[in-house]
């Protein structure tokens, strides 16, 4: 009789495991990305936008990246971007749209609303298709997602007719100071300032 139990048990557990739906993977990644101290990665960028390499920290709507082209600081309202070629620093308030485009974390808040989910399951990974049901910026997603950690490992997106990928890796929790979230000028002494806002 409990041989029968536990195999009834089991069969139930792999059952629930197998019904997991595309807004419950989504929601436990999101978990993961929006861990209170912050998170940090490494990404590959490719597509309509060029490609890069670089870092990523995160916290809450706060982020820097950090690339061998420029390093963007976003501190939830200003953003400075440092283009290392010319050094020059531009500082702008940038739209959510525009900061789709630069912070591949922001599909943690968009898959809440607006969009159609469909999950395609892999071995290791499961991939999250979302599917815009307006007119919103970002038509198309394809999130794929780690199926033991949660954790993103590449984010896909349509913007307009042009495909931009990012591969992400090495993601792990932290304690960030709020701090590096902000442009600081004497660490670029010599770096021009351009007020965009």
């Amino acid at each position: 009789m409990k041989k029968i139990v536990f195999a009834l048990s089991l069969m139930m557990a792999c059952a629930t495991a197998f019904a997991q739906t595309a807004k419950e993977v989504l929601d436990k990644t999101a978990a993961v990305v929006s861990n209170p101290g912050g998170i940090s990665a490494d990404f590959r960028m490719t597509g309509g936008m060029g490609s890069a390499t670089g870092s990523i920290s995160v916290k809450g709507k706060k982020f820097q990246a950090s690339s061998p082209i420029a390093t963007i600081w976003f501190d939830g309202k200003t953003m400075w971007t440092h283009v290392k070629k010319n050094d020059e620093v531009s500082i702008t308030t940038p739209s959510e749209a525009q900061l789709q485009k630069i912070n591949p974390y922001n599909f943690i808040n968009l898959y809440k609303k607006g969009y159609d989910m469909t999950m395609s399951k892999g071995t290791a990974t499961n991939t999250v298709h979302l599917t815009a049901q307006g007119n919103q910026k970002i038509k198309e997603l394809f999130i794929t997602v780690d199926k033991k950690t949660y954790h993103p490992t590449q984010v896909k997106m349509l913007q307009g007719n042009k495909w931009a990928s990012f591969e992400i890796t090495n993601l792990k929790a932290e304690t960030l100071s709020d701090a590096i979230f902000s442009f600081n000028s004497k660490d670029f002494p010599s770096a021009e300032v351009i007020d965009l806002r």
